[in-house]
């Protein structure tokens, strides 16, 4: 997708300020979608934010600011995707906030995981340049599946590349135990939800128990069709559901 706006630090950047940025390693960021100038989760988003900053940086962070700059960057657009970047190069040096608009994205309705032996570094963070990340996510692409799903040296399921993932037995919808990110849709999604939940280890063995999976992102919720050679069958009922509980959410304006 085209971008169709960048500002850094609320202003369109300059050719010298790219090429820092292009160079920089460092960075957290957050990504959302944007409807109707609203965005479900977002003090969420501004949380994910505030304490990627604390434990990357040592610095705060100014909510209404950040909301600023996104309104600033939108303009006159209702509809978008959104990342907010935030980098910094030297401890104790101002940080810099980058914020991309692109058109929409829409999740599709399903997806295919692979499974890979990988877990992102400090996982719990939202965090550029993960190399080993993208590595997988286009390797599976490659082979024909939507994402990487990645797994634990231990051989437990810890997340999709970049989506979390969810299994449903039957009865209960079980959530990986691994280190992962804890998505915000998975957490706008969670307390929601009408069928019992439940976390554990799951080893990628044990994803044959299951009677269906789904993922959820900044995108959406899709179901999955398939781990490595495994089939899932599609749960209408259960994807109903899902897509209830997010949309039940109320969305924030920006």
């Amino acid at each position: 997708m085209d971008l169709i706006t960048v500002e850094i630090d609320g202003a369109a950047p300059t050719p010298a300020q790219l090429q820092t940025l292009a160079l920089a390693p460092y960075g957290h960021f957050t990504a959302m979608q944007v409807r109707d100038g609203r965005v479900r989760g977002l003090e969420l988003h501004l949380d994910r934010l505030t304490q990627a900053n604390a434990e990357m940086f040592d610095a705060g962070l100014d909510g209404d600011r950040v909301r600023a700059l996104i309104r600033h960057a939108l303009g006159d657009l209702a509809d978008a995707s959104v990342r907010v970047l935030i980098f910094g190069e030297q401890p104790g040096d101002p940080v810099t906030t980058v914020v991309t608009v692109r058109p929409p994205f829409h999740s599709p309705a399903t997806t295919s995981l692979l499974p890979v032996d990988y877990s992102r570094t400090v996982a719990h963070l939202k965090r550029t340049n993960d190399f080993g990340q993208a590595y997988w996510g286009r390797h599976a692409a490659r082979t024909g599946f939507g994402d990487a799903l990645l797994v634990t040296p231990g051989g437990a399921v810890a997340e999709a590349g970049i989506a979390n993932v969810g299994f449903w037995d039957g009865a209960r919808i079980v959530w990986p135990e691994a280190p992962m990110l804890r998505g915000i849709t998975l957490q706008v999604v969670q307390p929601r939800l009408a069928p019992p939940q439940l976390h554990q280890v799951i080893r990628l063995t044990q994803c044959t128990d299951f009677t269906s999976a789904f993922v959820t992102n900044s995108r959406g919720i899709s179901a999955v069709t398939r781990i490595g050679d495994h089939e899932y069958a599609v749960d209408a009922e259960l994807m109903r559901e899902l897509h209830r509980a997010y949309d039940s959410a109320p969305a924030d304006p920006i």
